[in-house]
């Protein structure tokens, strides 16, 4: 199935492929934790699609890290990532001012 959430561990990065939505994210919900354990950078470049869902999944994994004292990087935001990002206003949630990371 190509439109499944992939993911791809090699700490401190996690690389998330395919899309991030309300049908794909759950079984990445079911096992974040372990996933992110040693994880300070989660690299988004590989998802093709990411909607609102996926984009309160993005700002939940950045607040869970906080709070265990890790700033979680997201690298590799696309422009149409950029584009939701903006339209919710999350800029100061998920910085999108190094877009060249693409």
């Amino acid at each position: 199935m190509s439109d499944a959430l992939r993911w791809e561990s090699q700490p401190p990065r996690l690389t998330l492929l395919g899309e991030l939505d309300r049908e794909t994210l759950v079984p990445f919900w079911d096992i974040r934790k372990k996933l992110m354990s040693g994880i300070n950078c989660l690299d988004v470049s590989g998802l093709e699609r990411v909607d609102s869902s996926g984009l309160a999944l993005l700002v939940h994994l950045r607040e869970e890290a906080s709070q265990q004292g890790v700033s979680l990087a997201i690298a590799g935001i696309t422009d149409r990532l950029h584009t939701l990002i903006a339209l919710y206003n999350l800029q100061g949630i998920i910085p999108t001012d190094s877009l060249e990371n693409k």
